[in-house]
Formats: structure tokens, sequence, C-alpha cells
């Protein structure tokens, strides 16, 4: 890593500082970077002495990259192609069953959105793609071949976009005249129906692009990040020895609100049941885990105003309590 926090490909790890003093890799820890990405926190986590780290990612392009970083740390680095909600299975095919720490970096990486043809991205026209891996379904056949009720349902509910049911007509009523497969095509269609330029985010404080909410709803769902995130937090939870520390990175509100409830049910804090209530005559488990923070960690402004995409980041953090470690068939105190 470089004095500045971006590692030797170019890539700028978000909240960098504030991850590593959360996960405190200790010399000769095994450690898990569930979500390689540019390697931004594999290379920072691997500077410290004698750690062993696995890195997972779905992205073969990402593994590809790695290489470099791998050949810097020879047997200290083992890059794993997958999604990092298999990972209990990804590792086990490895030997690895138990780990001092595991962090979380959620969403799509700086590479795949700056790549045009990746398709993420409507700054620069490419294929209507959005996969963060080569398989399944892309945008484009999710965009010619869901009805106009379930276009609309996955910008609402993955989106949170308040016009849904208008850019879901548009979209029908576009490709009954010529198919999407452009990024440009389907963000013009979007900017056609929310006109007047740029849309304030819901308190977001800035303006955004008409169409990052549909885009951002439309990645969510070829890539099942959702279902991704709650198959990863469950993993990670069986996976950490005691006193192992799970780090998540989350930028927006749906990624960030999973993460949080996990957390809070997995260390107890959720709110106690009614006194009416006959189950609360039953006395709690005592958790697993606790919380390193009860609010989520926010970025500096200094890295706020030296990279943009780091100003929405939230960091919550867990850490495994003395006891037996939780088996594979266990599932997180609630």
């Amino acid at each position: 890593m470089s004095a500045g926090g971006i590692s030797p490909s170019g890539h700028v790890p978000v909240m960098l500082h504030e991850v590593l003093a959360t996960l405190a890799p200790r010399p000769g820890g095994r450690y898990l970077d569930a979500t390689f990405g540019g390697g931004g926190y594999a290379g920072a986590i691997l500077e410290r002495p004698g750690c062993t780290l696995w890195a997972i990612d779905r992205d073969p392009a990402a593994i590809a990259r790695g290489a470099a970083l791998a050949a810097r740390h020879p047997g200290r680095l083992h890059l794993i192609e997958g999604r990092f909600g298999d990972m209990l299975d990804l590792l086990g095919t490895a030997g690895v069953a138990e780990l001092d720490g595991i962090v979380f970096d959620l969403g799509v990486s700086s590479y795949q959105l700056d790549t045009p043809e990746r398709g993420f991205s409507f700054r620069a026209d490419g294929p209507l793609d959005m996969r963060m891996g080569c398989e399944g379904p892309t945008a484009a056949d999710l965009v010619a071949t869901l009805s106009e009720q379930e276009l609309a349902d996955t910008l609402f509910r993955f989106g949170e976009e308040r016009a849904s049911r208008r850019i879901a007509r548009a979209i029908v009523v576009a490709r009954a005249a010529q198919p999407i497969t452009t990024t440009g095509q389907l963000a013009a269609i979007i900017r056609s129906v929310l006109p007047g330029g740029y849309g304030g985010g819901r308190n977001s404080g800035h303006n955004i692009d008409p169409a990052t909410r549909s885009f951002q709803a439309l990645r969510i769902r070829v890539n099942d990040e959702l279902g991704e995130i709650t198959r990863a937090l469950e993993a990670a939870s069986r996976l950490l020895s005691p006193g192992g520390r799970l780090v998540v990175v989350a930028f927006h509100s749906l990624e960030d609100r999973l993460v949080k409830h996990f957390m809070t049910q997995a260390s107890g804090r959720s709110p106690t049941p009614s006194r009416h209530d006959p189950g609360s005559l039953r006395g709690r488990p005592a958790p697993h885990f606790r919380l390193l923070s009860v609010r989520a960690l926010r970025p500096q402004e200094s890295e706020c105003a030296a990279n943009p995409r780091a100003r929405s980041a939230r960091l919550r953090a867990l850490e495994r309590l003395d006891g037996e470690r939780l088996d594979a068939a266990e599932g997180v105190a609630a």
C-alpha cells in the first residue's frame, strides 16, 4: 500500500484506516477479505507480519488482478473465485474452518463502475450487463422479460425509486419499439420520465442522476446482492474464532439495514418482548457477539472530499465473545 492508502493497482479502499483499526489484524493471524475487489484491504492486512489471508471474489477479473499481490506475498494470500455467500463451502474446500477476522466491502467495485463493458454505469455507454460474475441473466435480459409490474416492484424494492411505475411503463413502451441493450438507452428512457436534469436523492444532501436508483435496483436484482449479504453474514458468524472480528462497510440503506439488523440480533441488543408477551418469560440466551460500536462509523470529511464515493459509507463491526465457536449447524444467537 502507498502512504496515501492507494493500492498498487490504483484502487482507493474506502475507510481503510477505520477498517484496520476495527479489524485489528495481529501478526500471524488468519483473515478473510470476502469481497476482494481491487485488493485495497487485502494489501493492508498483508502488511502485518505473518498474516495469512484468503480473498473471495465472484468476478474473474478481480481474481486475475490479485495474482500480482499474491506474488508479492508468496504463500500468504489465497485467492478464491466464487460468491462470498458461499464462503463456508469455499473455505471448507480450502481446509479453513476458523478465522481471526473477516471484512466485507459491499456493493459494486470501482473497477466494475469504471469499465463501460461491464454495464454498471450510465456515465459511458456500454452493454446493459451488470453481472459481477459471468453467469446468469443480464440486466438487459431483465429489462426485456420482466412484466411491467415486476419491473416496477424491482425498481421500488431495490432502488427505493418513487417513480418506479412511471419508469416501468416507459421501459415497456420503449422495448416494444426496439430492444434495450445498452446503458445509454436505458438511462435516456429513465431521464425522459424524470425530466429536469439532476434530481436530489432522498436525504442524501447531494444531487444524483435520475437513472441512479433504477440502475442500482437492476444491479442488486441481477446479482442477488441482498441474498448474498444475508448468507454471508450467517456464514461469517460461524467462521470467527473467539475474539475474532467481523467488519462490514456498506454503501446504501438496503445493505446497511441488513447488516444493522443482523448485528443487533447477534449481540443480543434487539428490543425486548412486551411484558404481556408470554415469550418474555423465557430468558434470553447469552449472546455470542458484542457490538464494537453501537452506531455506524462514518468516513472523515477529508476522505469524502478526496474520494466522493466514500461519502455514503457506513462501517459496522462485531466481535466474537470467548467460548466455543459456532459450528456449521448453529445459527447466530438472537
